[in-house]
């Protein structure tokens, strides 16, 4: 069983503290992805795992050893970098096999483990080339057929994809995925690019300046964040956030504009508050999903519009705030055009303006 275990983990340079004592558990078989932005502690923390930098303080379990002093190669790890790290000069079945012949593998052996990996990554045909025959998403797929070699207890992916194109990112972000059901194992990912961990993980860990924000599933952590990072960094478009104060049930916008306060939310009479609506959640009359219990309509000027075929993103303001809204089943928006829009208020959101912190009610 391959269960990564981190307790109060600490990493200093010097005077300077960069990861702050973070506690976390991953499972044998699962796939979890760390997200956030540059700076935050992800790759720190990827690094740290795989014994690439060591820890300030605290304890890293790797199934049931204590891995805080043994060096890389001891911790049954495989790592999957950005850059590929390919030698140039060997062919796609010696960068496979390399790994295994410096461990002093027999030759049948490196061939069954390299034929295995090619068969699963769908290299055959290309173990005669160089890495400099080869697109962006083969190289990628070599580095994870060199990782696969090993038959690790751990995967640990580095910002992968991080230099391939949008097609080619969509393309590997699948192949990943089968990867991961293949071979099941545990895979700890790290990336700054949230559609990569919504659309990978089992469960994403929000990290920001050296904290772990949050952690869920990808459903959890897009429909119920904690604070207005997680809301503002997972989802796409960011959720819109608009400041008002809470009188007699209502959000009051500074314009006088009002909204319901969420029922699952509370908030105290007075309080300053950051009302949360998602795109898909403010829709022109019209052209909307079908509505849901707890409606709400306001009329908004449109600015912009940005149409992407089966819908269209319409920017506006409300009390002089940016807002993007979703239009679905859309037809030409002017700019100037005020629309009459539906707000489902079921699925808005309510944080405390000083904290940040959501106001669930408990």
């Amino acid at each position: 069983m391959a269960e990564v275990h981190l307790e109060k983990v600490v990493k200093k340079y010097g005077s300077l503290e960069v990861v702050h004592g973070i506690d976390l558990d991953i499972a044998h078989n699962e796939f979890v992805v760390l997200v956030g932005p540059s700076g935050c502690g992800k790759s720190t923390t990827l690094r740290m795992i795989a014994g690439l930098e060591g820890i300030s303080g605290g304890n890293i379990w790797i199934g049931d050893r204590v891995v805080n002093d043994l060096p890389p190669r001891a911790r049954n790890i495989s790592m999957v970098f950005q850059n590929y790290a390919l030698y140039p000069h060997m062919s796609v079945r010696e960068n496979l096999g390399f790994s295994l012949k410096i461990a002093g593998k027999s030759a049948a052996e490196i061939d069954a483990a390299v034929d295995e990996a090619a068969n699963i990554l769908s290299l055959t045909p290309l173990m005669d080339r160089k890495p400099g025959a080869l697109s962006g998403g083969q190289r990628q797929r070599v580095a994870m057929g060199r990782a696969i070699v090993r038959h690790p207890d751990v995967f640990l992916f580095d910002e992968p994809l991080s230099n391939l194109d949008a097609k080619l990112r969509t393309q590997m972000r699948v192949e990943i995925k089968k990867l991961h059901r293949k071979i099941k194992t545990t895979i700890i990912y790290v990336t700054h690019d949230q559609v990569e961990a919504m659309t990978l993980a089992d469960r994403i860990v929000i990290m920001r300046n050296g904290h772990i924000e949050q952690q869920g599933t990808p459903l959890d952590v897009f429909t119920n964040p904690v604070n207005t990072f997680v809301a503002t960094f997972i989802g796409s478009p960011p959720m819109n956030l608009i400041d008002g104060v809470v009188k007699a049930g209502k959000v009051v916008f500074s314009d006088g504009t009002s909204l319901p306060i969420p029922t699952r939310y509370h908030a105290d009479e007075g309080q300053r508050v950051q009302f949360g609506i998602r795109a898909d959640n403010i829709m022109p009359v019209g052209h909307a999903l079908p509505p849901e219990d707890h409606m709400a309509e306001l009329d908004m000027t449109v600015s912009i519009s940005e149409p992407l075929g089966t819908e269209t993103i319409l920017f506006g303001e409300i009390s002089g705030t940016e807002i993007q809204a979703k239009m679905f089943n859309p037809r030409p928006v002017e700019a100037g055009e005020t629309m009459k829009f539906q707000i489902t208020l079921d699925k808005c959101h309510l944080f405390d303006a000083e904290s940040g912190r959501a106001l669930r009610d408990a």
